[in-house]
């Protein structure tokens, strides 16, 4: 059985030295054995996947605690598969409103660039479109704030 060191690791998941220092520090990874003589970190294949895991968690925004909830279901395999689908679940929602609001960002980017494009043609047909646009996209943008 080989091992990888921390850099291994590191480079093929992602995730910084510090970042698995410490995720084994509270508990979502490991525990990591420890090379007899110097002390340094040993992964195992099945440690690499888990830190792939969590890079994978970590990039769409889930929390700590809902990392290591997710880690203790793989563990438990089938049985808690209803619960694994309800945390990836929350989190699609979650991600679904983020894009929402960002496509609204982008609407109201999309047009004041419009409009300014118009002031520097001297458009003044085209401004006002851009401005009655922006006048709609305003009521949406506002909401986002809340």
């Amino acid at each position: 059985m080989s091992t990888l060191t921390i850099q291994d690791v590191s480079r093929q998941s992602g995730l910084s030295e510090p970042t698995l220092r410490y995720y084994e520090e509270v508990g979502l990874l490991g525990p990591i054995a420890r090379d007899e003589r110097s002390g340094h970190r040993r992964y195992a294949e099945g440690d690499l996947d888990s830190a792939q895991v969590l890079a994978c968690l970590r990039a769409m925004g889930v929390g700590i605690e809902d990392m290591r909830t997710y880690q203790a279901n793989r563990r438990r395999g089938r049985a808690a598969a209803g619960e694994q689908r309800d945390i990836l679940l929350r989190h699609a929602e979650r991600v679904e409103e983020q894009i929402a609001t960002l496509r609204v960002h982008l609407d109201y980017l999309r047009v004041k660039s419009q409009l300014w494009d118009a002031r520097d043609r001297a458009d003044a047909a085209a401004e006002a479109r851009a401005h009655d646009e922006l006048e709609s996209i305003l009521p949406r943008l506002e909401e986002t704030f809340r």
